[in-house]
């Protein structure tokens, strides 16, 4: 969440207020520690009751939101809602003693699955830098097992730990991104892009970059779904990872950025890649081996008409066109293909970072805005979907719900709770009634 707000409102904006940022992070960092440290007497200082109200309205809030149908990525923010209000529940319910237990193993349960997560994936992907997620895979399981150990306190300081550990790791972030930014020069745009770990592209960009497009930008996005010939249906995996046919061919789908009038960003290997099941495993490895010549697409039209029109579009109207120029300059002198860590999914997300690095920053009340971006709904949405695309691989399925999540962030629909809850109501009202209709036809 972090990286995602700096790269939002822009390097400019953290080289001008790092120290800020800084002692703003080693504030989260001391407060995150004392917390820990705290609940391990199990005399706890902290509101516990009325952070479980707090947690309780967030996860009813996240709950309205995904059954109005007014934004997308309902999956994840249905997710969020219902754990949220379990944890709320057990924070608040008279049974400490029990729900002290159970919000240990939940925690516990969760990070043992995060931890686990990150290990295989970084095993089996071997991205830039896995072993440094292998790491911080094995801190999650060793959180996890302090989680289920009822030492010292029998599990009363369960919800403090998880906090305190969050706080510190969040003001630690901020911390380190703000004394690497503090001295970024003019040419250093691009720092906080989606790189997975490579060395950053340099963008040369002056002080006036602040002209508004001339066209709208458009993200482009096949699904695995909506691209493979009578799909046999898995859902979750034909959403996000890859579509197998009839005949068992997989379809991962495709990702393309478009500014018209001349900018198109569409990677595809040179050589079409054999995604039969026996070689989709070996393929899966980020590593040198698995690099292939690329080329990119001359223009929507032309790829349109060779294969079919994009299932999915995501169309923004505030971006810098000159960033985007100067990174696309750099970024196709090579061509390189890689399944897992350089296709097309992973360079639309570049080059969209890109284009909206610093686009809040430019709005003004800068303090104001930072607050709001770390607060948004849509902040985390686009965090949690960062999150599992770094540790695995881009998919045009994550790619098409980062892109969402960070329209909704960059540029947010201004609605009432009244609206939302008719939408929900609405909703409601139409599935009851498509289900009757459906009992009635089965009758």
């Amino acid at each position: 969440m972090i990286r995602l707000a700096l790269l939002l409102l822009g390097i400019d904006f953290v080289r001008a207020r790092w120290r800020a940022l800084a002692a703003i992070g080693v504030i989260w960092l001391l407060l995150g520690i004392a917390l820990f440290i705290d609940a391990l007497d199990g005399v706890l200082y902290f509101p516990l009751q009325l952070f479980g109200w707090l947690m309780l309205v967030e996860g009813f809030v996240a709950l309205l939101v995904a059954f109005s149908g007014f934004a997308r990525q309902n999956l994840l923010r249905t997710a969020k809602g219902v754990l949220f209000i379990v944890i709320a529940l057990l924070i608040i319910a008279p049974l400490r003693h029990n729900g002290d237990f159970a919000l240990a193993m939940l925690f516990g349960l969760l990070f043992t699955i995060g931890g686990a997560l990150r290990i295989s994936a970084a095993w089996v992907v071997r991205f830039h830098g896995w072993r440094s997620a292998i790491g911080a895979g094995v801190l999650e399981l060793l959180f996890a097992a302090f989680m289920f150990e009822p030492w010292p306190t029998h599990y009363a300081g369960t919800v403090p730990y998880c906090i305190g550990f969050g706080l510190a790791l969040t003001g630690w972030t901020l911390i380190r991104l703000a004394l690497r930014l503090r001295n970024a020069d003019d040419d250093a745009h691009g720092l906080l892009l989606s790189t997975r770990g490579r060395a950053p592209i340099h963008t040369p960009i002056g002080t006036h970059d602040e002209a508004a497009p001339g066209a709208p930008l458009i993200v482009h996005v096949w699904t695995p779904l909506g691209s493979a010939n009578d799909p046999v249906r898995r859902p979750i995996v034909d959403r996000y990872i890859a579509a197998v046919d009839g005949n068992g061919v997989i379809s991962t789908g495709h990702a393309a950025i478009e500014m018209p009038p001349d900018v198109y960003v569409s990677h595809y290997p040179a050589v079409e890649i054999d995604r039969s099941p026996d070689e989709f495993n070996r393929l899966l490895l980020a590593t040198a081996e698995n690099n292939v010549p690329g080329r990119f697409q001359p223009s929507y039209a032309i790829e349109a008409q060779g294969w079919c029109e994009s299932t999915e579009k995501v169309v923004f109207d505030d971006y810098s066109p000159l960033r985007l120029r100067a990174f696309w300059s750099q970024y196709r002198s090579d061509t390189t293909y890689n399944l897992t860590n350089r296709n097309c999914s992973s360079t639309v997300i570049a080059v969209l970072e890109s284009a909206l690095e610093g686009v809040i920053g430019r709005r003004g009340r800068a303090w104001r805005t930072f607050a709001r971006v770390l607060l948004s709904p849509e902040t985390w949405v686009a965090s949690q979907l960062y999150r599992r695309a770094e540790t695995m691989a881009w998919t045009p399925g994550l790619a098409l719900d980062y892109a969402r999540a960070l329209h909704g962030i960059v540029q947010p629909q201004a609605v009432a709770w009244l609206t939302l809850l008719r939408l929900a109501k609405r909703r409601a009202s139409s599935n009851t009634a498509t289900a009757a209709i459906d009992e009635v036809d089965r009758g």
